[in-house]
């Protein structure tokens, strides 16, 4: 894509997300910044698993990390949300690098299984140790942060802080990506023993991976804890994850933008279709289905199928004709 036509699709998509929440009402609201949120999470995981090539299950676990040290560090210690952020992401950051020491030995889905175990873990923790996360009846009275006199209590200004955090995150994940670490992860996805062999740490990028995409989760886990005001265990569960490793395929594994289609999709699709009552669970995992059967590159790779598909037909025709 042509520069200036990317700039311009950006800047589309930016006047699209500033002008869409002022018709909707206030849980229209509540779904789009949601959705930011998811997005956010899912940016982090697209670079472990689609621009690195490591398996992850226990995205989740990040999530709920930040989530409740900014529940701890705001509601016990009574510390500001502009603090709480970059200490629940230092501390994604390096207990993602923990994660990380098990893809150095196993691939695939061994660490598949191992992450998920991670997930498990932490999700155990904050149901079962009440004493720290309030267990099952969570934890209550998450504020939401101000700056400079301003609040960002109502709810279409935290909409637009958090769509901030997600611009913020993306510029970042895309200089990453186009960056020499960009480059190594790809090298490390597509082959690690030729990466090896042009003297690509291999150790020390899968657990930057790792550590990047944990950080990602741990910032939205912060974002999300203020925006709901209350957290207790069930959004940091097994299915969490595998809602953001959906976002992520859905969306196009790989793709820079993918994400933020997956999480749309993922997150609204089923507010949709909830006029089909008790079926609407059952039209939102066939829908997925037959994504996954049809185009499992994800939606952003379906051009990229129809230019190819194109070719070869005009290469049968040749021969054809030939």
């Amino acid at each position: 894509m042509k520069p200036k036509l990317a700039l311009a699709l950006l800047a589309l998509g930016l006047a699209v997300a500033i002008v869409v929440p002022l018709p909707l009402s206030r849980y229209g609201t509540y779904l789009a910044a949601l959705t930011l949120v998811y997005a956010i999470a899912a940016l982090g995981l697209n670079l472990t698993m689609g621009y690195a090539g490591q398996i992850s299950l226990g995205h989740a676990a990040f999530f709920g990390i930040g989530a409740y040290g900014a529940g701890l560090l705001m509601v016990k210690l009574g510390l500001a949300f502009w603090l709480t952020l970059p200490l629940a992401a230092l501390l994604c950051f390096a207990l993602g690098l923990l994660l990380g020491f098990p893809a150095l030995r196993v691939q695939h889905h061994y660490l598949a299984f191992a992450t998920l175990g991670f997930n498990t873990l932490i999700f155990l923790v904050i149901r079962n140790e009440e004493w720290l996360t309030g267990g099952t009846f969570g934890l209550n009275g998450i504020p939401r942060p101000s700056a400079f006199g301003f609040t960002f209590a109502k709810d279409l200004a935290y909409y637009y802080l958090v769509l901030a955090f997600f611009v913020a995150a993306a510029g970042v994940l895309w200089w990453i990506v186009r960056s020499p670490w960009g480059r190594a992860f790809n090298a490390l996805r597509d082959n690690p023993i030729r990466a090896e062999s042009v003297r690509i740490d291999i150790r020390a990028y899968t657990l930057l991976a790792f550590a990047i995409g944990a950080a990602y989760a741990g910032v939205a886990g912060v974002l999300f804890a203020s925006l709901v005001n209350f957290i207790e265990p069930a959004p940091f569960g097994i299915p969490a994850s595998i809602s953001m490793l959906l976002m992520v395929v859905v969306g196009g594994t790989g793709r820079f933008w993918g994400p933020l289609l997956g999480a749309v999709l993922v997150t609204l699709l089923p507010e949709w279709l909830r006029g089909l009552k008790d079926w609407y669970l059952v039209a939102f995992g066939l829908a997925v289905m037959v994504l996954m059967v049809y185009d499992p590159g994800g939606l952003l790779g379906l051009p990229d199928r129809l230019r190819e598909a194109r070719r070869k037909r005009a290469e049968r025709r040749q021969h054809a004709a030939a």
